[in-house]
């Protein structure tokens, strides 16, 4: 899962890749018309994995993992049309989803570039940037399926792009618009921005005292998840080893890290899911959308097992655990040999037999 993370200039998004990346970029140094990217990968936090390693005390154990990208360059404002640039747009096209990052955090060291905190409007102006990008896009290929009557999907394509024009020109992320399988698919190409499903982190003091903030936004948005994170506070988490970021969490009333409920935002707005393989080599956690069928899980793991499946051994993670083993799960049956239809839930152990 790759997430790009954005915000207009001082809206701490650097801090927030910090508190989610365990990294540590250079913050508060944004010059105008500057494009820079950091990249920082990330385990996505699973206590099944945890506890599926010692169970087999494997070789080597990987967690499902989230690449998160600080994207710098993006100004808003603009009287023109969008300032995003050729460079930008592939950054930022190439991500799974969006995380935008709105200031609500006052301080003097770190003045607001349009003199007011105003999350509002802030968030507003990044929407119009994507907005404007996207209708770009839009209008250069309206112009040519015009002169390319005979295109096999002209039909479909043609009224499709007409009336996300009219959704965008109405001032409406094309993500609050509703899409067919197949509209779906004839736009993957296009990597439209304002398409990409969103996390709005609302970037708070470490007083959290942005409630007023939250339900201003909360009312402007539709299929976006708003979270609120103490930016500074986090990236100081972040920093620390596990027993002293314990005792920091409860210090501030905090359950979890600002990271999981990230991830957990992200796999929501995906619908995506982790499975597992176990053994004495390995213990993987996989992810695959909701409703996959057991051949397009068996293609995450490697094409082959997709082209050559015969069927999936399958238990539940749960079960795993309440009968300690695969044996005794098969025992008492709750190991199962499932075909290549059958739909993966959350947490299934699968095991694919395959044929090359």
């Amino acid at each position: 899962m790759n997430i790009g993370i954005i915000g207009l200039p001082s809206s701490g998004k650097t801090t927030i890749f910090n508190a989610l990346t365990h990294g540590q970029a250079e913050t508060g140094t944004y010059h105008a018309g500057t494009f820079s990217v950091n990249m920082g990968a990330v385990n996505v936090p699973d206590l099944r994995v945890d506890k599926l390693s010692a169970m087999y005390k494997p070789r080597k154990t990987v967690y499902a993992q989230v690449q998160f990208k600080d994207v710098a360059g993006i100004e808003g404002g603009s009287s023109k049309g969008s300032s995003l640039g050729g460079r930008l747009l592939n950054e930022l096209g190439a991500n799974d989803a969006l995380l935008h990052v709105v200031r609500a955090f006052t301080n003097l060291a770190v003045p607001h570039p349009n003199g007011s905190v105003n999350p509002r409007r802030d968030y507003e102006a990044m929407e119009t940037e994507l907005i404007l990008s996207d209708m770009a896009v839009i209008e250069k290929r309206l112009e040519r399926l015009q002169k390319e009557r005979t295109r096999s999907e002209q039909p479909l394509e043609l009224p499709l792009m007409q009336r996300l024009i009219a959704h965008l020109e109405a001032q409406k992320p094309l993500r609050s618009i509703d899409l067919t399988a197949e509209e779906e698919r004839l736009l993957r190409s296009y990597s439209l921005l304002s398409l990409k499903p969103m996390v709005i982190v609302l970037n708070v003091n470490d007083d959290a005292d942005a409630n007023e903030a939250e339900q201003q936004l909360a009312a402007l948005l539709g299929r976006e998840i708003l979270l609120q994170l103490r930016g500074k506070l986090e990236m100081e988490l972040a920093q620390m080893d596990t027993a002293d970021a314990a005792m920091f969490l409860e210090e501030f009333g905090l359950s979890e890290p600002g990271l999981d409920r990230v991830i957990r935002a992200g796999y929501d707005l995906l619908g995506v899911q982790s499975f597992f393989t176990v053994g004495e080599d390995e213990v993987r956690a996989w992810t695959v959308r909701r409703g996959a069928p057991a051949v397009e899980a068996a293609g995450v793991i490697h094409s082959d097992l997709a082209k050559g499946f015969i069927r999936a051994e399958v238990v539940s993670y749960q079960d795993l655990i309440t009968t300690g083993s695969i044996p005794e799960a098969r025992r008492v049956g709750k190991f199962r040999l499932e075909g290549r239809d059958y739909i993966v839930k959350d947490g299934d152990i699968l095991h694919v037999r395959f044929n090359l």
